[in-house]
């Protein structure tokens, strides 16, 4: 048996919130109006209601449900060029559109991206000071590839009010956004309000099927639903995704603070085994990176012995490094189904 397998047998994992199936959809519709309009190509009350939602939870003008948001930020950054006349962007190295989305930004758009920063930490106000001219600078919060880490609340009012100076556009991809809440101890719409556009996922943390929220001011809203058309995004319907997207939202918005608690203390757990830890080493969101001492075939059956005795998932792939392999937990619902016993057997099987 693999490690995938291994982790697929599990009863319990450390993160999400539990087994992603069809079974979900079944909770989500059971109260929903067999009779309700469907949303009909990007227009009807079910879709207008949650964009106009979110766009007052964000603090925006107006917002826009996509199918993913992939296709949304790819058009953020497309708006932004095309307003300022400038085809230059510029991300971390680590961006989602640099590492996932096979150059779309480049060979759809024919967009030109900066790299700031190293591939091993945050970007800097001093980087951000020496960019050249630029349409817009994306920041991820938090920055996923790196464990879930944040900058400081204040230096990210720096670097907008910098940008704002330079007229350089800032657009936020917060996939996780909602995540970030606890730590920085502020509403959505407080951070928000440093950026001219924002991404939202609603699969991620939230939970849902799929789908995203780009938000911003009207005139690039407005923009935003041509090319979300140009791209095919405006499906016959979208209550599928849209219906289990608002229905997570309620059910998870308020939890974030609890699972965030919840990954400070299993990293802290973590780090108390030998060849173990975690980055970061005390996490600032509901995320963090596991660290192994040992090749992949060390860590990896080392990992699986603890899920196979415990029937809890803590991986179920490794990113081998040198003389270590990682993964990602990341904290949902799922933690709260282990009791306390069965947790702590887990790490005494981690021990051994």
């Amino acid at each position: 048996m693999d490690l995938r397998t291994s982790y697929q047998q599990t009863s319990h994992q450390l993160s999400g919130h539990g087994r992603r199936n069809v079974g979900v959809l079944q909770q989500v519709f059971a109260d929903v109006d067999p009779k309700q309009a469907s949303d009909h190509y990007g227009t009807g009350e079910i879709i207008a209601r949650f964009e106009q939602k979110l766009a007052q939870e964000l603090g925006m003008e107006d917002a826009i449900f996509f199918p993913s948001g992939t296709m949304a930020q790819q058009i953020a950054l497309r708006i932004w060029a095309d307003e300022t006349k400038n085809r230059r962007v510029a991300y971390h190295p680590l961006c989602h559109l640099e590492i996932h989305e096979q150059d779309g930004l480049k060979e759809l758009h024919h967009l030109e991206p900066i790299l700031i920063g190293d591939d091993k930490r945050l970007m800097t106000l001093e980087e951000v000071q020496a960019l050249p001219d630029i349409a817009c600078l994306l920041i991820e919060l938090p920055q996923r590839e790196l464990g879930g880490y944040l900058p400081p609340f204040d230096e990210l009012e720096a670097i907008s009010h910098l940008c704002r100076e330079r007229g350089i556009r800032l657009h936020l991809d917060g996939a996780r956004l909602f995540e970030t809440l606890p730590y920085y101890e502020k509403t959505a719409a407080e951070v928000c309000a440093l950026f001219d556009s924002v991404y939202v996922s609603f699969y991620k943390g939230i939970g849902g099927i799929a789908g995203a929220i780009l938000a911003g001011p009207k005139p690039f809203c407005a923009e935003a639903r041509v090319w979300k058309r140009r791209y095919g995004g405006d499906l016959i319907g979208l209550y599928p995704y849209i219906i289990p997207a608002d229905y997570y939202y309620e059910l998870r918005k308020d939890r974030m603070a609890s699972y965030y608690e919840q990954a400070k203390e299993l990293a802290r757990r973590f780090n108390a085994l030998d060849g173990v830890w975690t980055t970061p080493d005390v996490p600032v969101t509901n995320m963090f990176h596991l660290h192994v001492e040992g090749d992949v075939a060390e860590v990896s059956a080392r990992i699986q012995a603890v899920q196979d005795a415990t029937g809890i998932g803590i991986a179920g792939y490794l990113v081998p490094h040198d003389g270590y392999c990682s993964t990602e937990i990341s904290v949902g619902d799922a933690v709260e189904a282990i009791d306390a016993p069965q947790l702590n057997r887990l790490f005494e099987q981690f021990e051994r």
